[in-house]
C-alpha cells in the first residue's frame, strides 16, 4: 500500500523566540493509506493552496505521535474522521468536513448540516461510510490495523525482527 508523503510539521512547531500559534486552523487527521482518503486530502491541499490553513496529518505514518494531534490515538483516528482545532480543541465526523471547508472557503458545500436534523443524519451517513470504509477499500479490519501496526512499531523499536 502507497502511502501519501509525510506533510511536514513545520508549522505547528515554532522556531527558537517565535510564538507558540500555529498557522494552521485545522490539523485534519487522515489515513494515507485509504485511497478515497487520499483523493479528498489531495483536493483539499489544492484548495489550500499552499496557505497553510490545513494541517494535513498522516495518521498510517510511522511516526505519528497522538500527543501531538490533541491526543487521538491511532485506533480512534481509524474508526472516525478526527481533527484538532488551533486552540487544541479536537472536533470528529462531519463537524471536520464543515470546519475545514469553511476555513478554505467552500463553507456553503457543508452549511446544511449546521441544520440540527441534517446534522444528525450527516452524522448517521458518515457514521455507516466510517464502519464499512475499510472494507470497501479493501483493507483488513480495525483490529488486524491496529494489530499490524503494533507490530511494525514493536520491530522498529527493537531491530530483533525478521521480515
Amino acid at each position: 500500500m502507497a502511502s501519501s508523503p509525510t506533510i511536514s510539521e513545520s508549522s505547528s512547531v515554532p522556531a527558537p523566540g517565535a510564538s507558540a500559534i500555529p498557522t494552521w486552523q485545522v490539523k485534519l487527521l487522515y489515513d494515507g493509506e485509504c485511497p478515497l482518503c487520499v483523493k479528498e486530502v489531495n483536493f483539499l491541499r489544492a484548495k489550500d493552496a499552499g496557505r497553510g490553513l490545513v494541517e494535513f496529518v498522516d495518521i498510517a505514518a510511522a511516526d505519528y505521535d497522538p500527543a501531538q494531534h490533541g491526543g487521538v490515538d491511532f485506533e480512534t483516528a481509524m474508526g472516525r474522521i478526527h481533527a484538532v482545532l488551533a486552540d487544541g480543541s479536537v472536533i470528529k465526523n462531519v463537524e471536520v468536513f464543515r470546519r475545514i471547508y469553511e476555513v478554505l472557503g467552500m463553507g456553503w458545500v457543508y452549511a446544511i448540516t449546521r441544520v440540527p436534523v441534517v446534522g444528525a443524519i450527516a452524522d448517521w451517513l458518515y457514521g455507516i461510510w466510517a464502519a464499512w470504509r475499510l472494507r470497501l477499500t479493501g483493507r483488513p479490519d480495525l483490529a488486524e490495523l491496529v494489530r499490524q501496526r503494533q507490530e511494525r512499531l514493536a520491530c522498529n523499536e527493537g531491530d530483533r525482527c525478521q521480515v
